[in-house]
């Protein structure tokens, strides 16, 4: 798409999202019973689907978190919704963030994990069949010991996009089995591709109360996408929004960024999204993104960033996981899990967690080195030989080093 057209795009795009129902109210009337809130900030709202968890617009995803006093920070500025995962530093963070939020009343903040069935594929997002239940249920039981916790408020299961895996009989059964016995309140899935599908499995399911998805500015085939987040959203699934500045840093060296207003803005204009999960990593950085939320109007100049920094030319760091890569590369390499992987280390400094994905990724010892030119005509126009080679010397750094 291509200059005027694209920014007419882009336009029409947020005339036909806006009016989202935002609310500000107290946020003791959030939880209600506790009174213990009123020196809470207010901060605008909105409901997590059939949940009813009443939700700010910023919440926290603690992957990039490494000091539990940041987390507290967060609560007293308003945060009430804490994400977590049992791969963030192989379970540390999730007890980072049960003792951020250690001593303080259970009702008043929103707990959130996602864990993969012990021996899944999580570059296919596949599961073993048949799958272990009473293994993935003891696998949750781990997080909360944890966190510290007698129960999450959501469980996940992460790298959904198959429906029939979504489906699946067995994992139902593990997931609808914890919220039977009190470990969970609500059950969720996480998506990173093939995220319409996952959207309209989990609304099919009845099962899955929260979805979290990737959306940005940047996402492809966007009418696509809110249609099956309008799907969902009307079956009663909350919706939540990740990676939803992914696109706007522009290099590896954090250069020519884009005001990340301007992209969180974007996001929050459509009305199904209950809030952008933020994986914020300094107070200012928090303040900044709650200042911006009480204030949704896109200015003008804004809107000309993200005409910019939408244009096909400026590659950025965000991968759309497509997956066209893979039918190119004659060595089947898993490309779109390698290039998640360079995106956290150089668009979220988040070294710990790229290595884990990278190794997700399984690539061979060399990869793409034997190789004069690469065959892979990437559609965000990457170097897929170049970022590959960068981003495999991660593979063998003792974990030590990656703070």
């Amino acid at each position: 798409m291509k200059g005027s057209k694209r920014r007419e795009f882009i336009k029409k795009s947020l005339i036909s999202l806006s009016g989202a129902a935002l609310v500000q109210r107290p946020l003791n009337s959030v939880f209600a019973g506790t009174g213990q809130q009123t020196l809470i900030p207010d901060l605008p709202s909105r409901v997590l689907g059939r949940t009813g968890i009443r939700t700010p617009l910023i919440s926290m995803g603690s992957g990039s978190a490494n000091n539990p006093n940041f987390i507290r920070s967060a609560y007293y500025e308003g945060v009430k919704l804490f994400f977590s995962a049992t791969y963030y530093g192989e379970g540390n963070n999730e007890k980072l963030v049960g003792e951020g939020l250690k001593g303080l009343p259970r009702d008043s903040f929103v707990v959130g994990t996602a864990a993969p069935p012990d021996g899944m594929d999580t570059r296919a997002g596949t599961i073993p069949s048949p799958l272990d239940v009473d293994a993935y249920i003891r696998k949750a039981e781990a997080s909360l010991a944890r966190f510290g916790l007698d129960y999450v408020d959501i469980f996940m299961f992460p790298y959904a996009g198959k429906r029939e895996i979504l489906l699946n009989e067995s994992l139902l059964k593990a997931l609808t089995e914890l919220k039977k016995k009190g470990k969970t309140r609500f059950i969720g899935v996480a998506s990173h591709g093939n995220i319409p599908e996952a959207l309209r499995a989990a609304a099919d399911s009845k099962i899955y109360d929260v979805a979290m998805v990737s959306y940005n500015y940047k996402t492809e085939d966007k009418k696509t996408l809110n249609e099956a987040i309008d799907y969902a959203s009307k079956s009663g699934v909350g919706v939540l929004a990740m990676k939803t500045t992914a696109g706007a840093l522009r290099n590896k060296n954090q250069a020519a960024t884009i005001n990340s207003d301007s992209v969180l803005k974007y996001v929050l204009q459509n009305e199904n999204i209950s809030s952008i999960v933020s994986g914020m990593t300094s107070l200012e950085e928090l303040q900044k993104n709650l200042t911006m939320i009480k204030n949704l109007k896109i200015s003008e100049q804004e809107l000309r960033e993200l005409n910019l920094a939408s244009n096909k030319q400026d590659q950025g760091l965000y991968c759309h996981q497509c997956s066209s890569c893979m039918q190119q590369c004659p060595y089947n390499l898993e490309i779109p899990t390698a290039m998640r992987s360079y995106m956290y280390a150089y668009g979220y400094r988040n070294f710990g967690h790229a290595q884990h994905t990278l190794r997700e990724a399984s690539l061979p010892a060399n990869a793409c080195k034997d190789c004069a030119s690469c065959s892979v005509k990437c559609t965000a126009g990457f170097n897929i030989k170049e970022r590959i080679e960068d981003i495999s010397r991660l593979a063998d750094v003792p974990g030590e080093f990656l703070v």
